[in-house]
């Protein structure tokens, strides 16, 4: 699917990220869209000076900030690199001139779509689940390369627990 995308006549731009380098901050608008070639991503948001991790991306993803993108409208989230990471970057205009020039294109993305609301749901269920070693199991089956390509102390936060508890639950 993604492969297509690529191939599409798409014009993506390259563009490479340093360790810790921001790729969008809170309260801009961000409608582009990002396929990371190597490296990998955090996209969080801000609570009472506390950071939320919202999702992950790493080689072989395409990663947005939804709400910006499909709103056109600043949102609160920052994507940030974890690790020296290389994208390729296209804007929401060239994306959508492909997506509608035909239909099985207008069909790739509703496939997209609905994959993304399918994972946003699975993400809910994880924040709803009080038990860690549960929330730990369910993303561990879903995700196991989040395991190999991201630093503990980012999957502790995504998974709303500490780093030791983390490290426990990996142990058993």
């Amino acid at each position: 699917m993604v492969e297509k995308l690529l191939q599409s006549g798409i014009h993506w731009e390259k563009k490479e990220f340093k360790r810790n380098e921001f790729l969008k901050i809170s309260g801009s608008m961000d409608t582009n869209i990002y396929f990371i070639e190597n490296g990998s991503v955090r996209i969080f948001m801000m609570d009472e000076n506390e950071e939320r991790i919202i999702r992950f991306g790493y080689a072989g993803n395409i990663i947005v900030s939804l709400d910006s993108f499909l709103a056109e409208k600043p949102s609160d989230l920052y994507i940030q690199a974890i690790k020296k990471t290389a994208v390729r970057i296209a804007s929401k205009k060239e994306f959508y001139k492909f997506i509608q020039s035909s239909e099985e294109h207008l069909k790739f993305w509703m496939n997209i779509l609905e994959d993304l609301v399918l994972q946003q749901l699975e993400r809910e269920k994880d924040l709803l689940i009080n038990a860690p070693g549960e929330r730990f199991e369910r993303v561990l089956k879903r995700s196991p390369k989040l395991f190999q390509e991201v630093p503990n102390k980012y999957i502790a936060n995504y998974l709303r627990m500490s780093p030791e508890t983390l490290s426990r639950l990996k142990k058993s």
